[in-house]
């Protein structure tokens, strides 16, 4: 009788891996989407570009690294499992104290052009005739948390040939784009004579990643700053909802094959709710904030260098046209609640 070895595919359905697959081979794909985080990282702190497209970039220039045997393992590993992981991990970072100081009116404005945002995604997507798939990842990553948003809906998305391929792209194009925004976007809300509020409001609802929301909200003064990073955190806490919208919707489109359920949500819904009911050590909370970092700038790197370059750069432009597309609709959207609303 012969004794099947289990591998990475032979995984169980919480998280996609059992403790038969610890092996060397899955340490050495590993170690080197380490190392490649901690030289994003590092170049990061240097220039002041986001890790996350230092990461995707160097993964992708070390392309050739995909066809070792033996990184394949760790590799995949990283972008499935330890991605999960570490989107499970950012529940530690939301709470409802975030959302006290906002009224009434700006949580139903955020909520609204979040989930517009996604169905101009959709819309668009089905438009020029791509997966819904793709209409998702990008409205999501426009919508609520720039790349960030981009890996995790990733990971709940099914099974596709093309699936990484646009991860790529839309994390470099967010990436670009929120990049872009930082800096053009206080120096129209000052052009347009917005006060302090509409500013903060409009920069929090609008601009991709959280990184360059701080950068553009305190280049006006604090006062914005505060008030944008708390609005673009009520985004970010949309992010477990939309997660599970996703799952569901596919799930149930789903003809063949099965979806597995996605556990480590759980863990970002329960790191949410404690944050929110108990005192959590700041020390915690910052500690859980760098891991989970740490492990989606990881899991990028890993899909970085599992991508094909030359797939990425061949995409049809109607692909960037519907994240730029998507972009301008949350801007105009956002400015036009602002005046109804906010004036």
């Amino acid at each position: 009788m012969t004794i099947k070895r289990p591998t990475l595919r032979d995984s169980n359905r919480m998280f996609g891996w059992t403790a038969a697959n610890w092996e060397l081979d899955v340490w050495k794909g590993v170690a080197v989407a380490l190392l490649i985080a901690a030289a994003s990282t590092f170049l990061s702190d240097h220039y002041g570009v986001p890790k996350m497209l230092f990461a995707l970039l160097i993964g992708l220039s070390m392309g050739f690294l995909s066809e070792v045997p033996s990184l394949e393992p760790g590799l995949s590993f990283s972008a499935k499992t330890i991605l999960r992981v570490g989107v499970g991990l950012l529940g530690a970072q939301l709470g409802l104290g975030q959302v006290q100081a906002l009224g009434m009116a700006s949580v139903g404005g955020v909520v609204t052009l979040v989930i517009a945002t996604i169905f101009c995604g959709v819309a668009l997507s089905f438009l020029i005739g791509r997966k819904t798939a793709f209409g998702f990842l990008s409205g999501g990553a426009v919508a609520i948390c720039g790349a960030s948003a981009a890996l995790a809906l990733a990971s709940v998305l099914p099974q596709h040939p093309s699936r990484d391929k646009d991860t790529v792209l839309v994390v470099i194009t967010v990436t670009v784009l929120s990049t872009v925004a930082m800096v053009m976007y206080p120096i129209l809300f000052q052009a347009l004579n917005y006060g302090d509020v509409q500013s903060g409001f409009l920069i929090g609802a609008t601009i991709h990643d959280v990184a360059q929301v701080v950068g553009a909200g305190y280049s006006i003064n604090d006062e914005v700053g505060i008030a944008s990073t708390v609005v673009k955190m009520l985004r970010v806490a949309m992010l477990p909802l939309i997660l599970f919208a996703v799952h569901l919707w596919f799930r149930s489109s789903q003809t063949s094959g099965k979806m597995t359920f996605p556990w480590f949500l759980l863990t970002f819904a329960f790191l949410a709710v404690m944050r929110s009911v108990i005192d959590v050590p700041e020390s915690v909370v910052k500690f859980l904030a760098e891991l989970s970092q740490w492990l989606m700038v990881a899991a990028i790197s890993a899909i970085g260098v599992r991508s094909n370059l030359g797939a990425v750069l061949k995409v049809h432009p109607s692909l960037i046209f519907i994240l730029f597309a998507e972009t301008l609709f949350l801007l105009v959207f956002a400015i036009a609640f602002s005046k109804v609303f906010m004036d």
